[in-house]
């Protein structure tokens, strides 16, 4: 990989987890919300992955701002790790990671419209192709620009996911036209699990024979791919026999589990974590309430303390009266509705004051609140509750290149 201009290409790390980091001891001057991500942490991640991955390459998935954890330092870290291959879902994440100097192969992962074709180009970036129509038109910009080698592309096969790909119908046609276009080569053929977090979900094994259908097909039609990929986090972590020549993880990258228990002996670890520090205390009698709509009312005298971060920052409304966070390494309730901004929690009788550490996310002093935590209280799944941090919330690097 190459780093940033100007900075050291990152040593590659080895597949030991890093001691934990805690809270920084001085968070960003203008607001005292932070999310904190130890990039030697997705370095180790990726290692460990690759590592026990029966497959001999790995594509790291960092799309969607690095799942929330910052696009360039993200695939910086994941390259340091060992990955061969970043991917990314749009052409503006793949320059932008061109842009800070990595060199690495990148994988769009989706069609982009035909008017971001020479972006994609000047940009060199691998397209995923699965329609006709896009097909042609990389054609075209190809011969506009008079380029003297093919251009490399994926082909991307619906197996049974219905989302983008393919369908399994007009899969003969579409190796037939990659074959058949000048300045297109096929190196990459693909799918995606729908599933792969149910182990014992038969539709794994419905798709897996799917794919290997479209690989021989490819091989038969004279189009044989170069690389093959169909594990995405879950397939990399129990599918050993249907990881091809390449695995494809994105939320394991980070240290996410994509259902709770599939790591198995795995220690891979969250690379994120979210802190705080209290702006306000007080001390409530008996019957107040408090917040947008008065929801909660203090049943006993208590003291409730003031978290600088809200909605508009990822802490989702929906947590109001439900969510917990962790102050003084004790569990605290959210009491009352989630504001903007800010949001209360009920301490109790517990002795705190404004500047203390508030971990929204990760642990403290031992106790810990993950992103499947949110995700159980709100119905979701971890993914969506890190890439909600919201952008407004800045990100502070340890280790890797930071």
């Amino acid at each position: 990989m190459s780093a940033q201009a100007g900075m050291p290409a990152p040593t590659r790390i080895a597949a030991q987890l890093p001691p934990r980091r805690y809270a920084v001891t001085e968070p960003p001057a203008q607001r005292p919300t932070w999310a904190q991500v130890d990039l030697d942490v997705i370095a180790a991640n990726v290692a460990l992955l690759k590592r026990q991955a029966a497959a001999g390459a790995l594509m790291a998935v960092v799309k969607a701002d690095g799942y929330g954890h910052g696009l360039v330092p993200a695939g910086q870290a994941a390259l340091a790790g060992g990955a061969d291959w970043l991917a990314v879902a749009l052409v503006e994440e793949g320059s932008a990671l061109r842009t800070a100097g990595i060199t690495a192969p990148i994988l769009v992962m989706t069609e982009p419209p035909a008017t971001a074709i020479r972006a994609l180009l000047d940009a060199d970036l691998t397209p995923t192709v699965y329609t006709g129509a896009f097909a042609s038109a990389l054609a075209a910009a190809l011969a506009d620009l008079a380029r003297g080698e093919p251009l490399a592309v994926h082909l991307k096969l619906d197996t049974g996911m219905r989302r983008v790909g393919v369908p399994q119908a007009q899969w003969e046609d579409a190796l037939r036209q990659i074959r058949d276009t000048a300045g297109l080569r096929l190196q990459g053929l693909w799918s995606h699990f729908a599933v792969a977090d149910e182990p014992d979900n038969p539709f794994i094994a419905h798709q897996a024979e799917e794919f290997r259908r479209g690989v021989a097909m490819a091989s038969e039609l004279g189009v044989p791919a170069d690389i093959t990929h169909l594990a995405n986090s879950a397939g990399t972590l129990h599918l050993h026999d249907d990881q091809h020549d390449m695995v494809r993880p994105g939320l394991a990258v980070y240290g996410l589990e994509p259902t709770p228990g599939l790591f198995g002996d795995l220690p891979l670890r969250p690379a994120l974590s979210w802190w705080t520090r209290l702006s306000m205390v007080k001390r409530l009698a008996a019957g107040e309430s408090v917040s947008y709509g008065l929801r909660w009312t203090a049943a006993r005298a208590t003291t409730v303390a003031t978290v600088p971060a809200g909605y508009a920052d990822g802490v989702t409304r929906a947590l109001s009266n439900l969510g917990q966070v962790v102050l003084r390494g004790r569990r605290v309730p959210i009491a009352g509705t989630v504001c903007m901004d800010q949001f209360l929690v009920n301490v109790g009788d517990l002795e705190v004051a404004a500047g203390d550490d508030v971990c929204l996310l990760g642990e403290q002093g031992g106790v810990s609140v993950t992103a499947q935590d949110w995700a159980d209280w709100l119905g979701t799944i971890n993914y969506e509750v890190v890439c909600g941090i919201g952008r407004r919330v800045p990100r502070v690097y340890l280790g890797g290149s930071a």
